[in-house]
């Protein structure tokens, strides 16, 4: 994971979960496979795309006739990045304090908790 990964906006999000599946994709096809989800306009997009290729998030082939897509950080490095600037942010770096929040404020099943526990007793083993 690179340390100075740029953050990904919320809109960049969307465009980027649509790369992360079966890269790399043209900019027609991440238009096409959006509209599905989002009511942005193809123009809407491929600033997007072009906004993540600037910050260099993912690259663009231009040795084809057809531009392509990729994605240069993993779903799950993008996933990291964030969570730990997020947890700098709000936390003040502090891991439990998000931990505690998020158990006490959000509406969590017995089933998630008991996965909860499991992941935290096979940290402690």
């Amino acid at each position: 994971m690179s340390k100075n990964m740029p953050s990904i906006s919320d809109a960049e999000w969307e465009v980027m979960k649509v790369l992360w599946k079966n890269p790399p994709k043209s900019a027609r096809q991440v238009v096409t496979e959006l509209k599905a989800l989002v009511d942005w306009k193809p123009k809407t997009i491929r600033t997007h795309l072009d906004r993540l290729t600037k910050k260099e998030i993912i690259k663009v082939n231009r040795d084809e006739r057809l531009y392509t897509f990729t994605p240069l950080f993993s779903e799950d490095e993008c996933k990291r990045a964030e969570t730990n600037s997020f947890i700098k942010r709000v936390h003040d770096g502090t891991t439990k304090s998000m931990m505690l929040q998020f158990i006490e404020d959000e509406t969590l099943t017995k089933e998630d908790l008991q996965d909860l526990r499991s992941l935290l007793d096979e940290k402690l083993d």
